[in-house]
Formats: C-alpha cells, structure tokens, sequence
C-alpha cells in the first residue's frame, strides 16, 4: 500500500503532531490493544483529517502504551473525537486506562515528512 498523503509547506505548519503515553492496568492489556488497534485503523482509513495514529509498545513494559498521533489540522482532530469509533474506544476503555499524558510536538524537519510516506508500501 502506497500513502499518497503530499501536504503543503503550509498544510505541514497546520498539522497537529502529539504522542500520547498510556499506561494500561495490566489484567486489560489484550483487550485494550484490541479496541485500540481496532480504533486506530478505523480512524486512519475512514478520516481524512486524519494522518496517522500509530500504537506502540514498549518492549520491556508492554503495559507502556506509546501512540504517534498526525493530524491534518486541529480541527481534523476535533472531528476524530467525535466520531463514533473514538467514542467507542474511548468509552470501552476509560477503566483500563491507569494514566494518559498527552504530549504535543512540532516536527523539526517537516519537509521529509513526504519522503517518509513515500517508502512506505
């Protein structure tokens, strides 16, 4: 699969970037990777807005749950949080979260942005 994802140098400067630290309470990590990963694709395939969501975890501590959220723009994100497969997730999981610190970032170099998608098949 090709992304053909090519933002403006002035889409880039609207973009929101964040990571988003999860710690999960452990007796729910399958079931939360499941929703989140269920969640998560939905998001990237059916919202524009949205240019990726990529959940991790960290190897050693896989209750460390590590998301790379890109949106087009703030307001891409604000119509993620309403749609009914954030909801679901958000609602489903809310007990099986024990913190959640969102952390926002700007790109460095958002230029190479386009040739990252690009190798990416």
């Amino acid at each position: 699969m090709i992304l053909s994802f090519k933002p403006s140098v002035a889409q880039q400067k609207d973009m929101m970037i964040r990571i988003a630290e999860i710690e999960i309470i452990p007796e729910y990590l399958e079931e939360y990777k499941a929703i989140l990963k269920e969640e998560s694709s939905a998001s990237v395939k059916i919202e524009p807005g949205v240019i990726v969501i990529f959940p991790m975890y960290q190897k050693e501590n896989p209750n460390q749950i590590r998301l790379l959220e890109i949106y087009a723009n703030r307001e891409a994100y604000e119509a993620h949080l309403k749609t009914p497969h954030f909801q679901h997730y958000k609602s489903t999981t809310l007990k099986m979260v024990k913190s959640l610190k969102l952390i926002e970032m700007s790109a460095i170099d958002p230029e190479t942005m386009q040739e990252i998608f690009r190798k990416i098949k």
